[in-house]
């Protein structure tokens, strides 16, 4: 089991950055899939990025392709979001989320772990 704390959340104007990490429990990080999604107020949580167990590879959805970079640190058990050229529509509340098997999935089902969310606002 593991259990994770996202943290780096809060209010930031259209065209900031911003780094969301999230913390994990546990001493087998490292075998986890590691998987950052969002939802806006009145909408379906969404899949935003996931990086594999040793890193080197990762997916994005196609609306923070080239804004976002999600990278990870399993000496410290921290995955990182890394946020650019934020606009208002990146406002939600985002989620790290741990998969245990082998698939690299981009759905909130594929995920058995979450944490508690970070709100990020991102003012026009």
């Amino acid at each position: 089991q593991v259990q994770l704390v996202e943290s780096g959340g809060g209010l930031v104007q259209a065209g900031d950055s911003r780094r969301l990490s999230c913390a994990a429990s546990g001493r087998t990080f490292s075998s986890y899939n590691m998987g950052w999604f969002r939802q806006a107020p009145g909408k379906e949580r969404e899949f935003v990025a996931v990086i594999r167990r040793s890193g080197g590879i990762t997916y994005y959805a196609d609306s923070v392709k080239g804004r976002f970079t999600i990278s990870r640190d399993n000496a410290k058990n921290t995955v990182y979001l890394q946020m650019n050229s934020l606009k208002p529509e990146d406002t939600a509340v985002y989620y790290c989320a741990a998969d245990s098997t082998f698939s690299t999935s981009t759905s909130a089902r594929g995920y058995d772990y979450w944490g508690l969310g970070t709100q990020v606002t991102v003012s026009s």
